[in-house]
């Protein structure tokens, strides 16, 4: 057993865990924060996208011992005073999801699209960006729509889709 302190959506917390305890595995069975989905186990669909230390990170690639003082924002440490985050607003207006499956890890990447290449995001960019993500369902015009209408709800501006 190895013993980690670290944050997670403010708060701190410590657990003595086994070393090989993927950081995805933490959230859900320790923490129970079931929104950081596990899709595919193998890194590619990106239901498991988490910030660590502010930078989108897929959860089942990291060990919870490597994230030993550091800070880790779910999907449920988005919101705020029980608003939802700018990001998850325009995916519930712009109906950016279907199935909602992959939708958590989809909003987790989104908003540090948003972090990395600012609020002006055009329809090929927030695609491009998107590759790690997979929706199944196929929703990804909806998807990338509210992308752009977040981005801009982020920067203040008025919710313009960027792929009308």
């Amino acid at each position: 057993m190895s013993s980690v302190s670290l944050t997670v959506n403010g708060k701190a917390v410590t657990a003595d865990i086994d070393p090989r305890t993927l950081l995805v595995q933490y959230l859900r069975d320790s923490l129970r924060l079931t929104g950081t989905h596990v899709g595919c186990d193998t890194s590619q669909c990106g239901a498991c996208v988490v910030h660590l230390d502010g930078q989108a990170v897929k959860a089942c690639t990291v060990l919870t011992v490597q994230c030993e003082g550091r800070e880790v924002t779910t999907i449920e440490g988005l919101a705020s005073g029980g608003a939802l985050h700018p990001m998850q607003a325009a995916f519930r207006e712009h109906h950016g999801l279907q199935c909602g499956y992959c939708t958590p890890g989809m909003i987790m990447t989104a908003v540090d699209l948003v972090r990395r290449k600012g609020h002006a995001l055009d329809e090929h960019t927030i695609r491009h960006e998107l590759e790690g993500n997979i929706c199944r369902c196929t929703g990804y015009h909806n998807i990338v729509k509210a992308i752009g209408a977040g981005a801009a709800a982020m920067a203040g501006g008025p919710q313009q889709a960027a792929a009308e």
